[in-house]
């Protein structure tokens, strides 16, 4: 019975405009001040300060793999596109040579 009155109820308010679900405007919760343990938690720690440089070498790494594979991928374009145009120069020659000797 419960769960059908919830379900109701989550129909009939989407079918509400929006100006009157809330009248203050607030779709939020309160909001709530961290207590002294979530404090103490969200202080910075001087153990972990030495691997604070680690987040920017790992992006600087992560970066120069980046730019190894666009390079890579370019150099296999590039490649391919230099065989193809010798294929077809080549070929283009052959017709060439053909038909000049008959």
């Amino acid at each position: 019975m419960m769960a059908m009155s919830q379900f109701t109820s989550r129909i009939l308010s989407s079918f509400n405009p929006q100006g009157i679900r809330d009248p203050s405007g607030v779709t939020r919760g309160f909001h709530i001040e961290p207590g002294p343990r979530e404090k103490v938690l969200l202080e910075e720690d001087p153990a972990l300060k030495r691997f604070k440089s680690h987040k920017k070498t790992v992006w600087r790494l992560k970066r120069v793999g980046d730019v190894l594979t666009v390079v890579v991928v370019a150099g296999c374009c590039y490649e391919i596109y230099v065989r193809t145009v010798k294929r077809n120069a080549e070929r283009e020659a052959s017709q060439t040579n053909q038909e000049a000797a008959r």
